[in-house]
């Protein structure tokens, strides 16, 4: 795990905070810290811009700060607290544990504070909370208690580059919260995971395929084959449906079994354990058998642990982390076989089509049900696929189907053997979109910023745009284009294809960092022209003398003039704004004479601040620009400083070794004409030129 440990274990007494150098974030305002907590209660996590006090809880600390105190008001509550004040006060959320280690993360991006618990970050997420006036300066952890010793162990701070995923929940419960009232059924988002699954076809006849008669008053009651026979050994037939008669075992006993199975969990008066036990010897339901087995032995070691007629809670030992809320990580279910039935084809219901091929896949309308609310609303809502064993479905990849399909059979995505890893992508990730598969949307989204690349940005952002669900990843795009402007407009034609939206929101985006002002002109004629070949603002001024802007820019000239004004013309040279004022440009186009005007008069009136100092044409960008002035030898002025520590990114490195430049010296070779030698921070003087390259 990416992240700097805190192994050793550490006990913190009451009103006290731990504070370690080492336990801090790499980005201000931005980092999640994971841990392990022995507690009765008030495990105490704070977040703050210097290292505290050890006497915290005395108030002795005022700057500005987080609090997370999980198990409050003796192991009841969630709270968060800001400069001291409670922000937020949640009932049964967290929550601590006094038996053993209990394994909880805790991650601040820009404000939005997000709690979990289980012993892998970004997984598994409990509580959001968003502060509308975030503090981006908190970087350092404090491990804090209230009134009794609190241990913490496995302290890891992670860095969140590539863990945004578990910030979309927010987003998306903010996107749909105005709706959220309208709805019966689990909608196309991340937060509908949260109480959907396969506890909500427990004893439901939709999508049934088979039915219990239990009891001597024979109640019926609906089940699934294909689950049952993953988690036990059922008596089924060949036949489309099934009946299994227990007249012998009453009905609790069998919707005790039943819970167990598609809940993981479930509860049962201690006199009946054995009868629980039996059925699910019956029916080859180990991990029950296994986990009533413990309960009795338990009771007679000390039965006064037990009164009689006491509710039992068993619960399936999760044997690995759960990844995805509706995949049955912790249900006793054996997925090895769930991999397997889809090839196999046992107890499928539906026969998957795409147009222009032939059979995809047999799968079971209940697994992709599980999944995606579109399919769930096909099986069951009357639709011509609820009728029928066959789906067939048109304008969508073959390649990218059966890769979801296989995510949802396995909880797993595989794509690093494909050789189109990223086209493939891009394409599970419109199909996650369109089926509503969230998890698999965050997958494709979390791979995506894994691998992201100034050259992968703009073909990214072409097919995220439109989509509200690609929000984040759509921010993380601009960001990074606005960062390398240059690049990005001057290495390829590839921006051309971008929306207006898009790419005015990359102009005004406060990290925008480019050399000049001319580089966003040229960039907003080009994606005007819409076309391969990259123009200046010189070619394009030619081209208008044997043309008309509505004939060169088309249907992009409005979309021009709302763009121009976003062009800063007032920081450029009065010699380039002369030009420009003499150019086709400024006569064809008559909202760019008017700004270049108006930068003129701003230029000779010789105004170091404009009279309406606000506006954003008057302010001078982040620049990419860098001077490098040589002083003397081994300065840091230099190009081969620069090259060596990628300007000052890292500590220095001899760019030679690193093969960040080549050396020639036309002296013998000596130990004074080597290369490494003549780069080094301890320059010996050489008496004969040499050449360098940078690369």
């Amino acid at each position: 795990m990416d992240g700097k440990k805190q192994k050793k274990y550490l006990t913190v007494a009451p009103f006290e905070c731990a504070w370690r150098k080492e336990l801090r974030f790499r980005e201000a305002g931005r980092g999640c810290v994971a841990f392990e907590a022995f507690a009765h209660n008030d495990v105490t996590v704070v977040f703050r811009e210097h290292v505290g006090s050890q006497n915290y809880h005395y108030k002795m600390d005022n700057s500005p700060h987080y609090t997370v105190i999980i198990g409050s008001h003796r192991n009841r509550r969630l709270k968060i607290e800001v400069d001291g004040k409670t922000v937020v006060d949640e009932a049964g959320i967290g929550l601590c544990c006094s038996s053993a280690f209990k394994s909880y993360w805790i991650s601040i991006c820009d404000g939005l504070i997000s709690i979990g618990k289980g012993q892998f970050p970004f997984q598994n997420l409990v509580f959001q909370w968003l502060d509308s006036n975030p503090n981006c300066s908190v970087q350092y952890v404090g491990l804090s208690s209230w009134d009794k010793h609190v241990g913490y162990r496995n302290v890891n701070v992670l860095p969140l580059k590539q863990n945004h995923i578990s910030l979309w929940k927010h987003l998306n419960h903010i996107e749909n919260e105005q709706d959220e009232n309208d709805e019966d059924e689990p909608e196309n988002n991340s937060e509908s995971y949260d109480d959907w699954g396969l506890k909500n076809f427990l004893e439901s006849w939709d999508l049934s395929d088979m039915f219990f008669v239990v009891g001597e008053e024979e109640k019926v009651v609906p089940a699934h084959r294909i689950i049952l026979s993953l988690s036990g050994s059922f008596p089924f037939s060949s036949s489309s449906e099934d009946v299994i008669q227990i007249p012998e075992v009453a009905y609790p006993i069998l919707h005790a079994l039943l819970q167990y199975i598609y809940t993981g969990r479930t509860e049962i008066v201690e006199p009946q354990l054995g009868f629980l036990k039996d059925l699910g010897q019956q029916f080859v339901v180990i991990s029950l058998v296994k986990q009533c087995e413990e309960v009795i032995d338990r009771v007679k070691l000390n039965k006064k642990l037990f009164d009689l007629g006491k509710t039992v809670e068993i619960s399936h030992p999760c044997s690995r982390p759960q990844r995805c809320a509706v995949f049955p990580f912790e249900l006793p279910i054996n997925v090895q076989k769930l991999k397997e039935s889809i090839s196999v084809g046992s107890y499928t219901d539906v026969d998957i089509y795409i147009d222009g091929h032939d059979l995809v896949a047999r799968c079971h309308k209940l697994i992709l049900s599980l999944w995606s609310a579109p399919f769930m609303k096909m099986c069951t809502n009357g639709m011509c696929e609820s009728k029928s064993s066959q789906i067939i479905l048109r304008d969508v990849s073959f390649e990218a189907f059966t890769t979801m399909l296989e995510f949802m059979y396995s909880g797993e995505l595989n794509v690093e053997d494909t050789v189109d890893a990223g086209r493939l992508l891009i394409q599970l990730l419109l199909l996650a979109d369109q089926f509503g598969v969230a998890p698999l949307h965050q997958e494709c989204c979390k791979i995506i910023l894994e691998c992201l690349s100034v050259d992968s940005i703009c073909p990214i952002l072409q097919v995220v745009s439109p989509i509200s669900s690609c929000e984040l990843l759509k921010e993380t795009c601009e960001r990074k284009f606005s960062r390398h402007f240059d690049y990005c407009t001057t290495a390829s034609s590839n921006f051309v294809l971008l929306d207006e939206a898009t790419l005015g929101g990359i102009l005004q985006h406060p990290s925008l960092t480019v050399t000049s002002e001319e580089r966003i002109l040229d960039a907003i004629l080009s994606w005007g022209i819409l076309t391969n070949e990259l123009y200046g603002w010189e070619a394009v001024d030619e081209l208008l003398i044997s043309s008309r802007p509505e004939l060169l820019f088309g249907d992009r000239l409005k979309s021009i003039e709302a763009l121009l004004p976003l062009v800063r013309f007032p920081l450029m040279s009065l010699s380039l704004l002369k030009k420009l004022a003499k150019s086709n440009l400024s006569v064809r186009i008559p909202e760019f004479g008017k700004l270049v005007k108006e930068a003129i008069r701003y230029n000779d009136s010789g105004m170091t601040q404009p009279g309406d100092n606000q506006n954003a044409r008057f302010h001078h960008r982040q620049s990419s620009f860098k001077e490098l002035q040589y002083i003397c030898d081994g300065d840091k002025n230099g190009v081969i400083y620069f090259a060596g520590t990628s300007y000052g990114i890292h500590q220095w490195v001899n760019p030679v070794l690193s093969k960040k430049i080549t050396v020639t010296a036309s002296s013998p070779a000596s130990r004074f004409t080597d290369p490494k030698a003549l780069v080094s921070r301890t320059y010996q003087v050489c008496w004969r030129y040499t050449s360098c390259n940078v690369i």
